[in-house]
């Protein structure tokens, strides 16, 4: 039974770099220069073995360390961890999500490994609507973990206004297209991001699930110098 298990686990990851691989080679074809986020991306390899838990505490990091402070949608953000830590470090956040929920009253600090309690008073922003492609005016960065249904609409957005955006697309259900038998529905929405011109930097964040991440920077969106 063991030997079945790891056999298994190692299937997954073979798929999961076959995979990661075509949705690099299908974003490649749209260009651009990600050198500082790949330099940057390398400089985490070695400890990320240590952090598979921490979905938005990962990604924060990788945001913050990438782009200067700005107007941000988390969509389908749920409970608003990650609208929070953005909005501590000063950027300008809100949760779209047509369910709402209250903040967590406290998380998991990935670098002291602490418990961080959230003041009761505390909170985030809330758009409690499901996403629509002409949100996409009021924000410079759209940000979708795992937001489903929404992974067209946020890349049309960033098409038609100029924000940039960070997607982790996990599943096809209420999306308006379905990838071809034999293509991954991660290779099909990256292959729909180039066609509408986005140009895609594809990346891998240390969590459990669909870890492979599309950024596009957009027009309207900073990026850190040096």
């Amino acid at each position: 039974m063991r030997k079945t298990i790891v056999l298994t686990r190692h299937k997954d990851r073979e798929y999961s770099q076959q995979l990661f691989d075509n949705v690099q080679a299908i974003a490649g074809r749209a260009g651009g220069d990600f050198t500082q986020f790949a330099e940057l991306d390398a400089q985490w390899a070695g400890e990320l073995r240590k952090m598979k838990k921490f979905r938005f505490q990962l990604l924060h990091r990788w945001l913050v360390e990438r782009f200067e402070p700005c107007r941000v949608a988390d969509i389908g953000g749920g409970k608003g961890l990650l609208a929070y830590l953005l909005q501590r470090d000063g950027w300008s956040t809100a949760v779209i999500d047509p369910i709402y929920q209250d903040l967590i009253n406290k998380y998991k600090d990935i670098t002291t490994g602490k418990r961080i309690k959230i003041a009761p008073d505390e909170s985030v922003p809330h758009i409690n609507k499901p996403f629509a492609t002409k949100m996409g005016q009021d924000f410079d960065l759209l940000i979708g973990m795992h937001a489903h249904g929404c992974n067209a609409q946020i890349i049309d957005a960033a098409r038609q206004y100029g924000c940039g955006f960070v997607i982790f697309p996990c599943c096809v259900i209420d999306e308006p297209f379905f990838p071809v038998i034999g293509v991954d529905w991660l290779e099909c929405i990256t292959d729909y991001a180039v066609w509408q011109e986005s140009v895609p930097y594809t990346f891998r964040l240390n969590f459990k699930g669909q870890n492979i991440g599309l950024c596009h920077i957009g027009s309207r969106c900073q990026v850190k110098s040096g």
